[in-house]
């Protein structure tokens, strides 16, 4: 019990939030999983900053390439999207990841200042 006591305050206070979330507000709206990447920009709006990369069957990221699927060393290649937003003052640095045109997770990062 005594562990717990110790441990709560250090997470409390630890960095950036990576853990997952199903939605994510934005412009007084919600992107959710399973969102288009179309959807999520007429509500989200144009990402502060978009990256795509190439996954391998085995999630090994093999090359950066365009929105089509291509093959590398004999290996399927998907493109996986990551789109950053800045939500404001006070907020936390957002990156959305999209696998097949769907929006798959949302993870927090560290706070805007």
């Amino acid at each position: 019990m005594k562990a717990a006591a110790t441990l709560l305050p250090a997470l409390l206070l630890a960095g950036p939030c990576w853990a997952d979330t199903r939605s994510f507000r934005c412009n007084n709206d919600l992107a959710n999983l399973g969102d288009s990447k179309a959807s999520v920009q007429l509500k989200c709006g144009q990402p502060l900053l978009k990256d795509a990369f190439c996954k391998t069957a085995d999630d090994r990221a093999a090359a950066k390439v365009g929105r089509a699927r291509v093959v590398i060393n004999g290996s399927a290649c998907e493109t996986v999207d990551e789109w950053t937003y800045n939500p404001g003052y006070g907020q936390f640095m957002t990156t959305l990841r999209f696998e097949s045109g769907r929006l798959v997770s949302i993870r927090y990062g560290e706070r805007v200042n």
